[in-house]
């Protein structure tokens, strides 16, 4: 099977200074450049649809799209990525943000099963009770890791693997999750 994926807030290189906006272009496509040599398939508003024990499935991706306008960019558009998806009997969604969820996807896109995010890392802080986690994403994420369910969807929140500014995790450690698909069909 192929390998996705989509980009992040990060990947646009808006948190870095460049000579001019041909370099800032240049690592744009750098980065694109970077998915395809380590074989993924980067979808950019757009989807593949792949069968399945017999099922069509679509994985949809997006650009980076995030409720939150004033800190993150909106360069993703969900309405284009969706297209000619409408015969897939599941349809997963890959972005980065999960504030995109609560913005359009569970409100405007039902028919959509599962969303795939990131972005949190978790904080790359926390502390485990139980079952039960705190973060300081909380503070600032509704849905900040691990699963969440409205209705007939379901979004994942991945902690990610990497780390941003303090080069460590406490409480938050890195996630590599394994998704195992099963048929729900009934004869």
């Amino acid at each position: 099977m192929d390998v996705y994926s989509t980009l992040g807030n990060h990947d646009y290189g808006v948190y870095l200074k460049f000579p001019n906006a041909q370099a800032k272009s240049q690592n744009f496509e750098d980065i694109k450049r970077a998915h395809k040599s380590m074989g993924y398939d980067l979808l950019l508003d757009e989807n593949r649809i792949i069968t399945l024990g017999g099922e069509k499935l679509a994985v949809i991706g997006v650009e980076n799209i995030s409720a939150n306008e004033s800190l993150f960019l909106n360069n993703g558009n969900l309405s284009k990525a969706i297209k000619q998806t409408d015969d897939a009997a599941v349809k997963f969604l890959l972005s980065h943000d999960p504030t995109h969820w609560d913005k359009e996807v569970n409100s405007k896109f039902k028919d959509i099963d599962v969303t795939f995010s990131g972005h949190t890392h978790g904080s790359q802080f926390g502390i485990n009770i139980g079952d039960k986690s705190y973060s300081p994403s909380q503070l600032t994420y509704k849905q900040w890791a691990g699963l969440y369910k409205k209705e007939n969807q379901q979004l994942y929140v991945n902690r990610g693997f990497g780390y941003l500014g303090y080069p460590g995790r406490v409480g938050m450690p890195p996630e590599i999750t394994i998704f195992e698909l099963t048929s729900c069909k009934t004869n």
